[in-house]
């Protein structure tokens, strides 16, 4: 009897080690992958410091849903300050003020949602440079998170005037028109550093959605974004907001 105890014990425990050697492939694998990850997101962020994006996982789509894509890139000094004012003014009036993650900007949507108000975004412009540049369109807590990751990655790797400067390039536009040299030579006939602040506000208006909003000509709830923007603008230049990112 005793040595059939034995057995079965001897049997179990070797079963026991089998399953955490399992476990621990299975968790070095994960600490790899996940290491990996870091070390290849951190590289990939390093590049884009110096070499300009060659394109985003958003134009692949559009391009694959039949769009002629058209992305000219530029420098910001060849970018209008106006524009600059006007995003700023429009998607991120503290941009210069936070580190990436603009946590008031977060609360206060929070607060207005249980107000009553709809639950707005609260994405920041290294945000949405972050999804633009390295990740796809959704709302996974997947993508959320990586975007999050990225923009503590971007804001420690870049200036804040090479964020906007990329964000600019590859911010869409509509019509397979992505970055501001593209949107302006297509609704202004112009280069974008020619732009005045009303085209600049224009532009800076219709980015929540490019595609159903219109800048030629302009509806009238854009028309009205435009002149609550324009007041805006007057403040983030009063204000100084875009000091960091400006080419003036």
């Amino acid at each position: 009897m005793a040595s059939k105890d034995t057995k079965i014990k001897t049997k179990k425990k070797w079963r026991d080690r089998g399953v955490i050697d399992r476990l621990t492939i299975i968790f070095r694998s994960l600490a790899f992958t996940g290491l990996a990850i870091v070390i290849g997101s951190i590289v990939w962020a390093g590049v884009y410091r110096f070499v300009e994006p060659p394109g985003t996982l958003l134009m692949l789509e559009r391009k694959l849903s039949g769009d002629v894509i058209v992305h000219p890139w530029v420098s910001l000094e060849n970018i209008s300050p106006h524009l600059v004012t006007a995003v700023i003014a429009a998607e991120d009036t503290r941009f210069c003020l936070h580190n990436g993650i603009d946590f008031d900007a977060i609360e206060e949507a929070l607060s207005e949602a249980e107000n009553g108000a709809r639950l707005r975004g609260a994405s920041t412009i290294s945000q949405q440079t972050a999804k633009n540049a390295f990740l796809w369109n959704g709302r996974s807590w997947l993508r959320k998170g990586g975007e999050t990751w990225m923009t503590f990655v971007i804001e420690a790797l870049w200036p804040k005037r090479r964020i906007m400067e990329i964000y600019l390039n590859i911010a869409e536009w509509g019509d397979g028109n992505f970055g501001a040299e593209a949107a302006a030579q297509k609704r202004f006939g112009k280069s974008a550093k020619n732009l005045t602040k009303q085209e600049a506000a224009l532009l800076a208006a219709v980015l929540p959605n490019p595609n159903k909003w219109r800048v030629d000509p302009p509806g009238q709830y854009v028309r009205g974004r435009v002149v609550t923007l324009r007041k805006r603008m007057e403040q983030v230049d009063r204000d100084d907001l875009d000091r960091c990112a400006s080419p003036k």
